[in-house]
């Protein structure tokens, strides 16, 4: 093993999947978790509550406490890899950030995972996390694209963008993440990596919904394309570069879960098509659906940045409304034809 030890802060379906990855790397790979029934699962060799089925290697351990990470770490830790949601970056930094920041200080890159804009402030995470470690900004890293947690698991190739600011932190984040299957693509482009992941979802639950209403190949394609189309226009807001759009943590990431059976986002969007309200399905999901916050999120800033978008504001209308889809899509078809700029 190249490395000694790596850090994964929460124990979810995607944090448990980088946990593996960096198995190949890593002597000892920990996974702070806060509930009970995670940690005995991780720690009798399976994440049953969101991984069922797959198996753990023995150099993955959970930790309920910082003390017990100090106890299980060979060597130093090397890495740091932050699974949480959106929705709780905020009041894990403010109860944990003392802790982080020690290893923090040490220079050690910290690697998110979240994919998201908040609902209330529409900060992106690098601004959430800026918020608490603006002292380690060039230590921060976003990673997103394609990679749904079963496969990973189960060794399928995954390749995904890794954006930082830094370069040395950048490419020391990709060779610890890089195996035989998984490979982390590095840019600058931090805004643009950000958005992608974020924004995907959102088309994601408006595909299952033309899927569940019986809509087929021809109209997921019109959807995707068209979804970036609209992606594109919040990028130039926030200063993204429109290549990146078209990586994997884009277009790669948008394909994926606009089609993929094991996307939360799409099975979301089919079980609105059956006619559910969203906020019973919420409250009956244990998994985190990124896209149902993030619709809000992105339809209030397409209207303070005055962004076009037909997509996006027709699924908010769905979603937070209670408008027919039906509805929604014949009158996004019925929309007078322009010539695009």
């Amino acid at each position: 093993m190249r490395f000694d030890t790596a850090l994964v802060i929460a124990g979810g379906a995607f944090g448990t999947s980088i946990g593996f990855v960096l198995t190949q790397n890593f002597k000892k790979v920990i996974i702070k978790v806060r509930s009970p029934e995670i940690y005995q699962e991780i720690n009798s060799g399976e994440n049953k509550t969101y991984l069922p089925g797959q198996a753990l290697p023995e150099t993955l351990k959970a930790a309920l406490t910082w003390e017990e990470v100090e106890q299980l770490q060979e060597g130093e830790i090397d890495l740091i890899i932050s699974g949480l949601p959106m929705s709780g970056i905020d009041s894990f930094c403010n109860e944990n950030g003392s802790s982080v920041t020690r290893y923090l200080d040490r220079g050690i890159p910290l690697v998110s995972l979240a994919k998201g804009i908040d609902h209330e402030t529409l900060k992106l995470p690098d601004e959430m996390y800026d918020t608490h470690f603006a002292k380690y900004r060039s230590q921060l890293l976003y990673l997103s694209g394609p990679s749904f947690a079963n496969e990973i698991l189960q060794k399928q190739i995954t390749m995904v963008s890794l954006a930082g600011e830094d370069k040395g932190h950048l490419l020391q984040a990709c060779e610890m993440l890089a195996t035989e299957f998984f490979k982390a693509v590095p840019t600058a482009d931090v805004r643009g990596v950000l958005l992608g992941g974020a924004l995907k979802n959102v088309i994601a639950i408006a595909g299952g919904i033309l899927e569940g209403l019986g809509y087929n190949h021809n109209t997921r394609a019109a959807l995707v394309t068209r979804g970036i189309v609209e992606m594109l226009r919040f990028g130039v807001v926030f200063g993204a570069r429109p290549e990146t759009f078209y990586g994997p943590s884009g277009m790669g990431d948008l394909i994926l879960t606009t089609t993929g059976e094991l996307s939360r986002n799409k099975a979301f969007g089919l079980e609105i098509a059956k006619g559910r309200k969203a906020e019973e399905i919420i409250r009956k999901t244990r998994s985190v659906v990124e896209g149902y916050k993030t619709t809000e999120a992105a339809y209030k800033l397409s209207v303070r940045e005055n962004i076009r978008t037909h997509i996006f504001s027709g699924l908010y209308r769905v979603l937070y409304e209670n408008q027919d889809p039906r509805e929604v899509i014949g009158e996004i078809m019925r929309l007078p034809v322009k010539l695009e700029d």
